[in-house]
């Protein structure tokens, strides 16, 4: 007796569709205590931090449109955060010469120490939530994910 293809494909495929759900949910459950614990030990957001985080990457500074396709949002979506990042002295706006309307935002010597700060917290908060996993398996799984993403690139376009 052959075994049933059909049978295979929906086992195949439903198994797939658990494995997402798992992800969703665990990515979830770790952003959710992020959030909070930002919220509680820093009095911050994770767009905030995730805004310093990019900045942090750049010495120079970024443009808004750049600092919007690093972040993977709208340039609507970062204006108000940069705005308050600003009045709370974090961030700058440097004037981009030969360009009027354009200006690079950059992590003040306040927002870099900050972010150094909240950064260190973040680590640890997220090395305690996955203490479960060796250094090995995190390291296995990270690779993984890295060609899952590789692939979903490839099958966009």
């Amino acid at each position: 007796m052959q075994p049933d293809l059909k049978d295979e494909t929906t086992t195949a495929s439903k198994e797939r569709l658990r494995l997402w759900l798992r992800f969703l949910k665990a990515s979830s459950t770790i952003e959710a205590t992020l959030r909070e614990n930002l919220r509680q030990e820093f009095a911050t957001t994770l767009p905030r931090f995730d805004v310093m985080a990019a900045l942090s990457r750049f010495e120079d500074g970024l443009k808004m449109s750049q600092l919007s396709d690093v972040l993977r949002v709208s340039n609507g979506n970062v204006t108000g955060i940069v705005d308050r990042l600003s009045k709370d002295g974090f961030l700058v706006r440097v004037p981009v010469p030969g360009d009027r309307r354009a200006s690079l935002v950059r992590l003040t010597k306040r927002g870099q120490e900050e972010f150094q700060q909240q950064a260190m917290a973040h680590e640890a908060w997220v090395n305690d939530m996955l203490r479960d996993f060796s250094p090995e398996a995190a390291h296995d799984i990270s690779q993984r994910l890295e060609q899952l993403e590789s692939s979903l690139q490839k099958d966009r376009g």
